[in-house]
């Protein structure tokens, strides 16, 4: 890339620059920190880059042309100049009524995609009037019990008008199913139907821990939906391979990637291994990735992601089709980061997370609120995460070039050392028979809560400054109007639930739970089956209940 006379030059004046001007200022002053490195401690950072540090790359092979491989500099030609990222704010009140008029004030100020926050019964697979969801109803999203809460949810929202994503991971069936019959209700056609699905079960055993069944008939769920929507709905992400999990967890962004290219990794072998022709459901892939404070870190470990998914479906799967290669993903800003302490600060982290994701070619974007480290985010709250993102599309011009980072040599240098950092840590998960073996084996999950603490330790000892929390601390906070969840609301859930047992067709729910419980025992795909039983108003659990029986539960270590 660069003439080896001119390097050698370079070197020569920067070892001269390191021992010169740059060394005696050191020696006379010293600088900030003993040693820098990246957010996470993941990589150490140079007083300064020059050509000498890219003098390896071969801009064709390494970096390219957006929308074409090896995609680092983006999956589409014109990516922000010919459609801007959609903007997708995750939103789930307590009922189906309150999410409902959220999403309809999320429209109306601008957002151009839903995404779908479950209560946690619903996430594990119980009903609103289980004895495991006392307590737990509505509180960390909507309560969805059976279809007739999606009616609910989507009254007066045209399926073929909007992209919807549903972050549900061992009900993803259940939920999916759901979604797929209200486009039906609405006469919208399956291949109108846009969203996605997060489905992504693999990061529940490192990192959330919503898992209900165990890994291998998970992973049979799992492909059943990828041969299903690859006829029937083929415009919808079948799942959201998520970083974003494994990061909150406490990984480092190379850890970030690597194992969530491993579990997408496990994904493709376990669907080729189906049966499946890796070019008919591999293009209906998604990923799912977090932002963090460091905007060149951040930036760089998009591009690598790109760069390491491209040659991994190429080299390992023999993907031909360049649509089977791209790495598609959605963006949330670190709700890690945000504090309790002076959550003004939050719009400030926020918007800088935000602009890592746009400078680093994210296809969506969610930006938290900045109270959602104490309670479900306010309306006012939502209104500004929603226009920081607006402004970022707008008024900053971060978004009018593509790939506006690419050529720094600093960027350039993350982004290789985050793909090699990544690529060695798939290698030792390749060693230890694949992410499956190394989640059982609670090896990964090792790996993340030691950088955990690790960063804990930094924190509480003042080492790493969190402004607010260690650093620049006030004596008061003030007041702070919260969202609050109406306590009667659970009540309600139940009421209204026993309504829809008692009002529904019990023999038509008995034969559609029956057939399913018969295509889960065999071969047959499940989906069908589980769309008919929504259909019928079975509800969650009672389809949960049937995996349940006939797959197991999940327990870790057993």
């Amino acid at each position: 890339m660069f003439d080896p006379e001119e390097l050698a030059e370079i070197r020569e004046a920067k070892a001269s620059w390191e021992e010169g001007t740059y060394g005696d200022t050191v020696e006379r002053f010293g600088e900030r920190e003993a040693e820098f490195t990246t957010d996470t401690g993941g990589q150490s950072v140079d007083p300064l880059y020059t050509p000498a540090d890219v003098a390896d790359h071969d801009y064709r092979e390494d970096a390219g042309f957006p929308g074409e491989e090896p995609y680092t500099r983006g999956v589409y030609s014109t990516m922000h100049r010919g459609r801007l990222w959609t903007m997708r704010q995750y939103a789930g009140m307590g009922t189906a009524a309150e999410t409902n008029n959220r999403f309809r004030y999320l429209i109306d100020e601008g957002s151009s995609g839903l995404s779908m926050a479950f209560d946690l019964p619903t996430q594990m697979g119980y009903d609103s009037d289980a004895a495991m969801a006392e307590g737990e109803v509505g509180r960390s999203g909507v309560a969805i019990d059976t279809l007739d809460d999606f009616e609910t949810v989507f009254e007066g929202i045209p399926l073929d008008e909007v992209s919807t994503s549903m972050t549900i991971n061992a009900p993803a069936s259940v939920l999916l199913a759901m979604y797929i019959a209200m486009g039906d209700e609405q006469g919208v056609d399956r291949t109108e139907l846009r969203g996605t699905i997060q489905n992504d079960v693999m990061k529940e055993y490192i990192a959330r821990n919503l898992y209900i069944y165990p890994p291998e008939p998970s992973m049979r769920l799992i492909t059943d939906i990828f041969e299903f929507c690859a006829a029937e709905v083929p415009n919808f992400n079948t799942i959201s391979i998520s970083g974003y999990h494994i990061r909150e967890a406490g990984s480092t962004a190379a850890q970030e990637v690597a194992f969530t290219l491993g579990n997408g990794i496990e994904y493709v072998q376990a669907a080729v291994d189906a049966g499946l022709d890796v070019d008919e459901f591999a293009p209906q892939l998604s990923f799912f990735f977090n932002a963090h404070n460091n905007v060149f870190e951040e930036a760089a470990k998009f591009r690598a992601a790109r760069r390491m998914w491209a040659e991994i479906m190429e080299e390992r799967f023999g993907a031909e089709n360049p649509k089977s290669k791209q790495l598609k993903f959605h963006t949330q800003t670190g709700g890690s980061t945000l504090t309790a302490q002076q959550i003004e600060n939050n719009v400030v982290r926020v918007a800088y997370q935000a602009l890592a994701a746009v400078l680093g070619g994210t296809q969506s974007l969610h930006t938290n609120g900045k109270d959602e480290a104490l309670a479900l985010p306010t309306e006012k709250s939502v209104r500004t995460a929603l226009r920081t993102q607006q402004i970022l599309a707008h008024e900053s011009g971060a978004a009018d070039t593509i790939d506006p980072l690419a050529g720094s040599y600093y960027v350039e240098s993350l982004t290789d050392g985050v793909e090699a950092d990544a690529f060695e840590i798939l290698e030792e998960v390749d060693d230890r028979g694949g992410m499956l073996e190394a989640v059982k084996s609670q090896w990964v999950q090792r790996q993340i809560q030691d950088v955990a603490f690790e960063r804990q330790q930094e924190i509480e000892a003042g080492e790493r400054v969190i402004v607010g929390v260690n650093e620049f601390q006030v004596d008061e906070e003030p007041e702070m109007d919260l969202e609050e969840v109406d306590p009667e609301q659970e009540a309600e859930q139940r009421e209204r639930l026993q309504e829809i047992k008692a009002d529904r067709d019990g023999e038509a729910v008995d034969a559609a739970l029956a057939s399913l419980r018969e295509a889960a025992r065999g071969d047959e795909n499940v989906m069908p089956h589980v769309v008919d039983a929504v259909k019928a108003y079975a509800t969650v659990q009672e389809i949960s209940d049937v995996f349940r029986d006939e797959f197991g539960e999940y327990k870790p270590g057993r």
